[in-house]
């Protein structure tokens, strides 16, 4: 594929090693796309699709990455952004269709990470599912141990910004995990208003 996304063409020496060096740093970084792909879809067609998506846009990006910088905080920006954009643009077109309940369609079981058999990790993946595309972004760079300057690199916030918005989302998880919480009002909105 050349840059613009039309028919191949036969790549000069230095597209040549740019394609190489881009399937290279991507390879490198399969897993987060992965990750994000599984946080923002729960079937499988939709999260290769937006895999696709992702490392499209990464590839039209890829002339202006800028070497000085690290390349996972640059392509986190994008997969992020690339996500919310698909997660907004699926969820307009759902609004036409009546969606089963949550009770009905559960998780892709191909979803699901070996090893995720925890309660833990379910109750957290639960929360995430709940929260909107922003603070869903936030979460999962804060679990893959980010610091609260990278995601706000990220995310285009400032890093004080990013520690509230963390502070807050414990506070969340922790009411979400509380049995009293697990009886209490289903209405209840992600921000924790009604």
């Amino acid at each position: 594929m050349n840059r613009s996304g039309d028919a191949e063409e036969s790549p000069t020496g230095e597209e040549a090693r740019m394609h190489q060096r881009f399937g290279e740093l991507v390879q490198g970084h399969a897993g987060v796309i992965h990750g994000i792909a599984r946080s923002y879809c729960w079937q499988a067609a939709d999260r290769e699709e937006l895999e696709q998506e992702i490392v499209l846009q990464l590839w039209r990006a890829f002339p202006r990455y800028d070497p000085a910088r690290t390349f996972s905080t640059w392509m986190y920006r994008i997969a992020l952004n690339v996500a919310i954009s698909y997660v907004r643009g699926h969820t307009r077109r759902e609004r036409h269709f009546t969606p089963l309940p949550p009770e009905v369609e559960p998780r892709d079981p191909a979803a699901v990470i070996p090893g995720e058999q925890d309660e833990r990790i379910e109750v957290l993946s639960r929360f995430m599912d709940t929260l909107d595309p922003l603070n869903r972004a936030l979460l999962l760079l804060y679990l893959e141990e980010h610091t609260a300057t990278e995601i706000a690199e990220v995310l285009g916030i400032s890093p004080s910004n990013v520690t509230t918005k963390l502070s807050r989302l414990k506070q969340r998880i922790r009411a979400y995990q509380a049995p009293a919480k697990q009886q209490g009002d289903p209405q209840e909105n992600n921000d924790g208003t009604r």
